[in-house]
């Protein structure tokens, strides 16, 4: 392609390159640069790529676009924002391809990978066509599973991925937006044709700083959709709504002057059933995901589904159909006199709202096992450890992906929100060593939730990923046990 249509709509500062340039390919990790390539050099957080043009130069590439000039005479663009370039670059580049399809987009802190997850069902189930989905646990085009490393990915993979996904016939698109993803213009470029709101609660504070920055970027998306569907029972739903540009459906448990209600809730170790109320249409929902947060997934997905055309009826036919997502909520089977569930609660509000719905439904104890992430936000370890002690009835407090922190420095940032006696909860920093604790004393009829780490598979410890599945530590626990 001509470096001049790659070019289209970025803003530039100088041009020092022949438009007419037939760029190869595009890269931004000067390892991976070939002949003929557009290296565009971003600036990340562990390393400045315009310290790499010269070994990107060396490996053939035709030209920078850079923030500042090269202390060479390779051919250069300058721009002001280099990442927000290669966004553009690489819509241009793969041509556009989320204008080919309709692109639902879904933000907040918890609650995302539910929706869009239940959302692809919905819609597939009701419209008959093929849908996309970039998430947390899985990208997926159909029923093709593509594996993820992050919420939403880089802008030139992403690009690549939506391009796969025109290309296989994909008629929408449902992805989770990440706050970090419209930071860093990770989904520039792109319009969505509908937005979703779950909640926002304290999360990636390392990242953001402060509450009001967090949510600014949330509120970006709604800046650049044709339609939204907001939760105005969160704190923040208001503020979202303020900022949209677009004509908003509300949904609530609690207002009456919300375009989706909910009302007669009724929570099972199951699922939930309520009423949906959306204008002149009332019909029962019924969704095999237990917990009360499931209401509000429900409901999300509803508004959703209701935006790109759905009706009511309908879409809460295809929801009972619907399957639950590995990691959220998720039944381990044992043959015992107890439950154990996984779930991917790793927020103060998340954790909260697993342990309220649970103790809502459970016949026994409500028994918490959790840790906090290393190089993440430290100030809500001890919230988090505050709210397990207060509100679940036995607490094991351990390790989940300690990355390059002592997990026992990590565990004693937890302790410093820990109330109540010490015989109401443990430290074991071991998370299989404390899985089994927790199966090895269940009092019949307890519910175990092992919260934290949900649909992953591995601990990170350090820069390395070690294999770490707790269906199967749970799994090689009973089998010793038995024998």
């Amino acid at each position: 392609m001509e470096l001049s249509k790659l070019l289209k709509g970025v803003e530039t500062l100088e041009i020092n390159a022949d438009p007419g340039t037939v760029i190869g390919d595009i890269s931004y990790d000067s390892r991976s640069t070939k002949q003929g390539d557009l290296f565009v050099a971003v600036r990340g957080f562990e390393s400045d790529g315009h310290k790499y043009i010269a070994a990107a130069a060396e490996r053939g590439a035709a030209a920078v676009v850079c923030e500042e000039k090269p202390g060479s005479d390779m051919p250069y663009i300058l721009v002001k924002d280099s990442r927000l370039a290669l966004a553009l670059l690489s819509r241009n580049y793969f041509g556009d391809p989320a204008s080919k399809m309709k692109m639902v987009g879904v933000t907040g802190t918890n609650g995302k990978t539910t929706t869009t997850m239940l959302l692809k069902h919905v819609i597939e189930d009701c419209l008959d066509c093929k849908v996309g989905l970039i998430g947390t646990i899985q990208n997926l085009i159909g029923s093709r599973i593509i594996p993820t490393e992050r919420t939403t990915p880089e802008s030139y993979e992403l690009q690549k991925l939506l391009r796969e996904m025109a290309d296989a016939g994909c008629r929408y698109v449902v992805m989770e937006v990440s706050s970090h993803s419209l930071a860093l213009d990770r989904v520039a470029g792109i319009h969505f044709e509908t937005a979703v709101f779950t909640n926002l609660t304290q999360d990636h504070l390392d990242f953001h700083k402060t509450m009001e920055e967090y949510a600014g970027e949330k509120a970006k998306l709604f800046e650049r959709c044709d339609k939204a569907a907001i939760n105005i029972d969160d704190e923040w739903g208001g503020y979202m709504r303020e900022r949209a540009k677009c004509p908003v459906m509300t949904y609530s448990e609690t207002k009456l002057e919300a375009d989706l209600i909910a009302k007669d809730i009724r929570l099972s170790p199951s699922n939930v059933k309520f009423c949906a109320l959306s204008g002149d249409s009332i019909e029962w929902v019924s969704l095999g995901i237990p917990g009360r947060f499931s209401v509000y997934n429900a409901m999300s997905v509803l508004a959703g589904a209701q935006l790109v055309g759905i009706g009511l009826y309908d879409a809460c036919e295809s929801l009972k159909t619907a399957v639950g997502v590995k990691g959220r909520m998720e039944v381990v089977p044992t043959p015992e006199d107890y439950t154990i569930l996984i779930d991917y609660a790793h927020t103060p509000d998340a954790l909260e709202n697993v342990i309220l719905s649970m103790k809502e439904v459970a016949n026994g104890r409500v028994v918490v096992l959790f840790g906090c992430g290393g190089d993440r936000d430290r100030a809500k370890r001890p919230i988090m450890g505050k709210i397990a002690t207060e509100l679940a009835d036995f607490v094991i407090i351990t390790s989940d992906n300690p990355r390059t922190e002592r997990p026992s420095e990590i565990i004693e940032d937890i302790l410093k929100g820990v109330s109540g006696p010490k015989s109401l909860y443990t430290v074991i920093e071991d998370r299989v060593e404390a899985i089994e604790y927790a199966m090895d004393h269940h009092q019949e009829g307890d519910l175990i939730i092992l919260a934290g780490k949900g649909h992953e598979t591995y601990q990170i410890v350090g820069k390395t990923k070690h294999h770490m599945d707790e269906r199967e530590i749970v799994a090689a626990h009973l089998g010793k046990t038995k024998r």
